[in-house]
């Protein structure tokens, strides 16, 4: 059999009139010579009414205290509901099909309730049901422990039990669908003409996913990479050919197509950041002062990201949320931080700029011409980061997009 999954977004199930797409395209896919695998997530968004977070918000404006064990319980509910109803929509249109729970396709899980990490899929349940000719609809987003308890994936769970299926039946490709068109270079909602990418690498995509994109979880990229299984990002409401995720030989065959062609495939942002400086006092050495600082923030359970450390400072950046208590274990430990709010951090993503000189000057120049100083910088093989204003952010998106010509 040629297994192809295909996993659908709860914006892509909420009507009748999507859910009549999705079997269309299920249609598609078993005259194209596939075996169909149908994963999907929890209908609409919060507010709709089988939605993850409208059954979440029911807890919450109730104020119960619902430990992890019970609210995984709870939160399976709307991908259930979702499979149920999926599964009657494919039969009523002459697609035999049957639902089946994380659990009973064989996706089991650690016992990290609201988060947990999946070990294994046992396919057995769903070649079941591929044998007799039927269409296997699978709850995205929950697995089952060695014990017998559900839980739930966490974010983006339903993309990571797409493609987990997709490694454990050696599928030819995993199409996940949505309500974009594919993988864009830029925010649209800021980039008002950037396009979706015709292909884009594991590698760059799951640097867009960490840094802000939010089309496919990076966890679900990583899976599909160990087995080397294209993904595709398709839209729901149209036919067209989506955005391609495939490994880097695919994508750059030749030294001279990396240099020559897409230097940058795509830019994307993170707000909501606080940048703090601390100047090495005199009494401590610089490594002294380094081990206090980091060490103290991680018992606190502050997370930090975009580290430069330098003998004379150290600069680093933590969510708004936890600035106040960074700010409070800091000065706690002797030190007075310079604390700057409001940044926001943009990361320019591209597999073709490795071994390539002046990605930075670029960046620099395209920024300089626009008055936007840059906070604070660094970079890796495929990524170079930079911290700017918050209300430099858009303007800063726009320059680098325009600049590495992305819409072209």
């Amino acid at each position: 059999m040629k297994f192809l999954v295909q996993k659908f977004g709860g914006t892509s199930l909420v009507t009748p009139q999507l859910r009549d797409r999705l079997a269309d395209k299920v249609r598609e896919a078993k005259e194209a010579g596939f075996t169909p695998v149908v994963v999907v997530s929890a209908m609409g968004r919060k507010g709709d009414p089988y939605a993850t977070d409208t059954l979440l918000s029911l807890a919450a404006d109730e104020e119960w205290d619902i430990p992890p064990r019970e609210k995984d319980l709870l939160m399976s509910c709307g991908e259930i509901i979702s499979g149920v109803v999926v599964a009657a929509a494919l039969r009523r249109r002459a697609i035999p099909a049957a639902f089946l729970t994380g659990g009973q396709a064989g996706i089991v899980t650690d016992g990290s309730h609201n988060d947990a990490r999946i070990l294994r899929v046992d396919p057995t349940r769903i070649f079941d049901v591929t044998r007799e000719g039927k269409v296997p609809v699978i709850a995205g987003f929950q697995g089952i422990t060695e014990t017998g308890e559900i839980t739930t994936l966490g974010r983006g769970g339903s993309d990571t039990t797409a493609a987990a299926v997709a490694v454990a039946l050696n599928a030819e490709a995993v199409d996940i669908y949505t309500d974009v068109e594919g993988i864009m270079a830029a925010d649209p909602q800021i980039v008002t003409e950037a396009r979706p990418l015709e292909v884009v690498t594991y590698n760059e995509l799951c640097q867009l996913a960490h840094e802000g994109a939010r089309v496919v979880h990076p966890r679900a990229v990583e899976i599909a990479m160990q087995k080397n299984i294209p993904l595709r990002v398709r839209s729901i409401f149209s036919d067209a050919p989506g955005t391609l995720v495939t490994n880097h030989a695919a994508v750059y065959p030749g030294a001279i197509d990396i240099t020559r062609d897409k230097i940058i495939t795509g830019i994307t942002y993170v707000c909501g950041i606080t940048q703090f400086r601390i100047d090495t006092p005199n009494a401590l050495t610089s490594s002294e002062a380094h081990l206090k600082v980091f060490r103290g923030l991680a018992l606190a359970g502050i997370s930090v990201d975009l580290i430069n450390v330098q003998p004379e400072a150290m600069l680093f950046t933590v969510k708004d949320e936890v600035a106040a208590k960074a700010r409070a274990v800091l000065v706690n430990l002797g030190f007075e931080p310079v604390v700057r709010p409001g940044c926001a951090k943009i990361a320019a993503v591209g597999g073709g700029m490795t071994g390539v000189p002046g990605v930075m000057a670029g960046i620099v120049e395209a920024l300089a011409k626009e008055g936007i100083n840059i906070l604070q910088s660094a970079d890796s093989h495929t990524t170079i980061w930079v911290l700017v204003r918050r209300e430099d952010m858009e303007r800063a998106i726009r320059a680098l997009y325009t600049y590495f010509k992305l819409g072209e």
